[in-house]
């Protein structure tokens, strides 16, 4: 059996009760590391130490500013003695980028605990055959989702931030579970997210592909733009932050 949890669910503007896009499998790898990660991991009650791997999608910063926060925090509180491996997978650019991020947030705190991280493209996780591949979004910060196959034959599916397009649509039609990001409203003019009407087009054509929705622009508790939620196929859930969902060994979602 394999838990996942959707620590949150909101976009870059965190629409009212969500914070920051956030994933955990199985307590122990996540993906990316936003802002809001602490407070994600804290209202979850998972220990930052307990964190061997982050796949990072995009170093946008609501993917990736809670990095140095969550490296302060294991330093100091939760992995004090350095006994904790951590594994932080992504593109060529990731290092470069996060380590100059932790420099401007603190600097000269957070060298020894750098040089710690293993830093890998594609990392070894038992249990998972992971890929990355890349994905419609700005390029400047170098755009991947990533694809997770399962020992036990099935696969699941994060897309990072991206619009729609062939080979994602794919991948996606291949898993059993697919966490999808929904970026933006119909009338925002742009092809680096998917829209409602995106959502429901692929819905339909992978009706056996279950569906969360993540990086969402709809509220989930006051109205800032639109609490209103889509009438979507049956497939398809609009995630809310806390969600959990069971995979058991033939891929099915529980």
């Amino acid at each position: 059996m394999v838990l996942v949890e959707l620590l949150g669910s909101g976009n870059a503007f965190l629409p009212s009760g969500r914070l920051h896009s956030f994933l955990a499998i199985d307590k122990h790898i996540v993906v990316d590391c936003p802002p809001t990660a602490l407070a994600s991991l804290r209202k979850a009650g998972i220990s930052p130490a307990d964190i061997d791997t982050i796949l990072i999608t995009h170093v946008h910063g609501d993917h990736v500013f809670g990095f140095p926060f969550f490296l302060l925090e294991r330093k100091y509180i939760s992995d004090r003695e350095g006994l904790k491996e951590l594994t932080v997978a992504g593109s060529s650019g990731v290092k470069e980028r996060l380590t100059h991020l932790c420099n401007l947030a603190y600097p000269g705190s957070l060298e020894e605990i750098l040089e710690t991280i293993n830093w890998v493209d594609v990392p070894n996780v038992e249990g998972w055959n992971m890929e990355r591949f890349e994905v419609l979004h700005d390029p400047e910060v170098d755009p991947h989702g990533w694809m997770m196959t399962n020992d036990e034959g099935w696969s699941m599916i994060h897309s990072g931030d991206s619009g729609p397009f062939e080979d994602l649509w794919d991948r996606i039609g291949k898993c059993s579970f697919a966490v999808v990001e929904m970026g933006v409203p119909e009338w925002v003019n742009t092809e680096h997210h998917h829209k409602p009407s995106d959502i429901t087009k692929l819905a339909n054509k992978y009706p056996n592909t279950k569906m969360v929705i993540t990086h969402t622009f709809i509220d989930s508790d006051y109205q800032i733009i639109t609490k209103e939620v889509p009438d979507f196929p049956p497939n398809v859930i609009h995630g809310e932050d806390g969600m959990e969902f069971e995979i058991n060994s033939d891929g099915q979602v529980l």
